[in-house]
């Protein structure tokens, strides 16, 4: 007995030397005065402020600009000459967190069953040990927005911080919002290639338009007992309708997926009737309607971009394009990433992508950090360099846009400095050691 019990011990050992890479731990609460000095401060807003200083103190912004002097003493002070001082970038649709392996069903946790699930939470499931998490840290990516993802009425979503010891620390925005994933409005199912499917799907309904509407006529049946629910205040309280408080109070955002112009349509509808703040998420073909868009409010995060236009018609770069075509017409937007592939880690390099076609660069970066912030409601405490925001900032060697010259050196969220290893790097010294390249 005793010898069986030392070899599991010694097994147990090694598995702990196996998963000795597992050393990346959340930082402390930042306290005291941090300085970053000498560098190019590209504030989020379109501002750029050259050999700018940056005080933080206890994870706040406390000063911005030229001339700030540095006391001698108890303070931190990072060198950034000739470096390139940035907000953290936000990743602003996403299902990080809630998938680890597709292939592995113990490691999804982002689709409940059914089609009406308004109150399902994701920030319950959250895993803040995720081993993507750190690869996107050390992209410059320093928020994300977690979504359930559902057949229709899926749940609500959350806005995390990724440095965490769980998902209470996680969050920042908890519950930001409710997401829709509106069925496809064509009349026929499988987009170009529908007439070809069309005949090995017998089961399909006669019209596939009107099953579409009728579903979505659903979903607006329950906002309207929502909002008959919440007016009255009812004696025992509904979860399912108690769930839509937060949207009819404003708290709350409608996030509707979907790229089709007839599906933003009824995006329209749900302003019109419920008055929501809604967000178009995918909008590939939101550039066709910028100014209704614009004429009624909604905001837009643009899918991948890096991908076939959706009409055959389309210029093949018309998903470079579309970003430049809302920033005319005035619509709030935001970039994606969404490529399961990349899980959210190109996302800056779709933002680049965005400023060689018709994008300043700064506006490219308020893309990513300003105008998702404003997007997800949290704009009053992150997405700018500015005084008495958290401390959520990036340092780059170069170009935040360029993969050629993008090296994040330094990161901090809410003032902590986090640390820039992640699995990736990890297995790429490895190997090195191993062909004795290193």
């Amino acid at each position: 007995m005793k010898k069986i019990i030392i070899l599991l011990s010694a097994l147990l050992l090694l598995v702990g030397v196996t998963n000795a890479q597992e050393t990346i731990y959340p930082a402390k609460a930042q306290k005291g005065i941090i300085f970053l000095k000498n560098g190019t401060v590209h504030v989020g807003n379109g501002t750029v402020i050259e050999n700018a200083t940056i005080k933080i103190n206890n994870g706040k912004i406390e000063e911005v600009g030229n001339n700030i002097a540095i006391p001698q003493g108890d303070v931190q002070v990072f060198d950034a000459t000739g470096k390139h001082i940035y907000p953290g970038l936000i990743l602003p649709a996403s299902n990080l967190g809630l998938q680890e392996i597709s292939g592995v069903r113990a490691t999804t946790d982002f689709n409940e069953i059914g089609e009406m699930n308004p109150s399902i939470r994701s920030i319950a499931a959250y895993n803040a040990d995720s081993k993507i998490t750190n690869t996107l840290r050390s992209n410059g990516i320093l928020l994300a927005h977690t979504a359930p993802v559902g057949a229709l009425l899926a749940g609500q979503s959350t806005v995390v911080q990724l440095d965490a010891w769980h998902w209470e620390d996680a969050a920042y925005k908890m519950d930001n919002g409710m997401h829709i994933y509106l069925p496809s409005l064509l009349g026929r199912p499988g987009g170009r290639l529908g007439a070809l499917f069309a005949q090995f799907m017998p089961q399909a309904p006669t019209d596939p338009l009107k099953a579409a509407l009728d579903r979505i006529e659903i979903v607006k049946e329950y906002f309207r007992q929502a909002k008959v629910y919440i007016e009255n205040t009812p004696k025992e309280s509904n979860l399912k309708l108690e769930a839509a408080r937060g949207l009819f109070q404003k708290k709350q955002k409608l996030f509707l997926h979907g790229n089709q112009v007839k599906q933003m349509l009824l995006a329209i509808d749900f302003v019109k009737e419920f008055g929501f703040d809604v967000v178009i998420v995918g909008g590939s073909e939101s550039w066709q309607i910028a100014n209704l868009l614009k004429q009624h409010n909604i905001s837009v995060i643009l899918s991948q971009m890096h991908n076939l236009p959706t009409l055959d018609d389309d210029d093949v770069d018309m998903p470079y394009k579309a970003p430049a075509v809302l920033q005319k017409a005035g619509v709030l937007f935001c970039i994606n990433d969404d490529d399961p592939q990349n899980r959210g880690r190109n996302l800056a390099f779709n933002a680049g992508t965005a400023a060689a076609y018709g994008l300043t660069k700064e506006e490219a970066l308020s893309a990513i950090t300003l105008n998702a912030a404003k997007i997800l409601g949290a704009d009053q405490t992150t997405g700018s360099i500015e005084k008495g925001k958290d401390a959520n900032i990036i340092i780059s060697t170069g170009d935040i846009l360029d993969m050629h010259t993008s090296i994040v050196e330094h990161a901090f969220i809410q003032g902590r400095k986090i640390v820039l290893d992640d699995k990736h790097k990890q297995l790429y010294e490895r190997y090195k050691h191993k062909y004795s390249i290193k």
